[in-house]
């Protein structure tokens, strides 16, 4: 039996943001994603919080309420100069401090950089970072094959309104599609063009196909999807994880609920 598998609700596209270093300008692009409703991922440095610039401990946990806050090493780092000890210090301690603050497991990350080597990629793996963002463009929107190798699909700055009307605009058959869109606050009044974040939100906002998550979230689902179990005959799907995955059978789209078992074949 042929099936598909869908984002939740039964969606075959989502969309997500992951900005950098928690510069003050994160205020005012929050404010944007609030506004619209957009879910973004927002990489810090703890040794920065509360410097000049940057936006302070005592606000953290309310500005990125309904985001995600995820890691971005202590001090900014070059990861691949560093020994396996600061490696580390700069990814642990990180963890630690936001944790305290936003109450939940931070297990996320960006490449200060951009730069990595599989040293820091194996660490990371030890230190409770279960995906890693790079700044490699695909300028697609494929799903990601190695979560700690996490390629976006551009900046900002690449274009992203013609890249929203390819989004929108994929044909029927179109596989689960990912548009993921990076980089840092402090670029839009560095660059005069708040109005191209404003613009893009405003249109890529309210969609009923798309599924608009910070990046946690999409990692948490897609590798879920793949754990899903199917019998020989691809009549019976099993869903081991804790998260209720979508999957369409026949003409229907089905929740597949956490630790439960769905007989497909009754379902056309």
């Amino acid at each position: 039996m042929s099936f598909e598998l869908y984002y939740p609700f039964g969606k075959k596209k989502a969309m997500t943001f992951s900005y950098d270093d928690g510069q003050i300008h994160d205020r005012r692009l929050v404010g944007i994603f609030n506004k619209y409703r957009m879910k973004a991922t927002f990489h810090l440095n703890s040794g920065t919080i509360g410097t000049e610039g940057f936006i302070s401990r005592e606000e953290l946990p309310s500005l990125y309420e309904g985001h995600e806050v995820s890691c971005h090493g202590v001090s900014h780092p070059h990861l691949t100069h560093l020994s396996k000890e600061e490696i580390v210090y700069e990814i642990w301690e990180d963890r630690r401090y936001f944790e305290s603050l936003v109450k939940y497991p931070v297990r996320g990350m960006s490449y200060p950089f951009g730069e990595y080597d599989d040293i820091v990629v194996k660490s990371l793996e030890v230190l409770g970072i279960t995906y890693s963002r790079t700044v490699n463009t695909t300028d697609c929107f494929l799903l990601p094959g190695n979560f700690l190798e996490w390629n976006p699909t551009c900046h900002h700055n690449d274009n992203i309104m013609s890249k929203l009307n390819s989004f929108k605009n994929q044909p029927h058959w179109a596989a689960l599609s990912l548009f993921y869109i990076y980089g840092h606050s402090f670029e839009f009044p560095m660059q005069n063009n708040w109005e191209l974040i404003e613009e893009f939100c405003e249109k890529a906002a309210y969609d009923p196909d798309v599924w608009y998550a910070t990046n946690i979230e999409i990692k948490d689902y897609i590798c879920a999807m793949r754990q899903l179990i199917f019998n020989v005959d691809q009549t019976l799907v099993y869903n081991p994880t804790c998260i209720p995955v979508w999957i369409g059978a026949g003409q229907r789209i089905i929740e597949v609920k956490s630790g439960l078992t769905v007989i497909l074949d009754q379902l056309s």
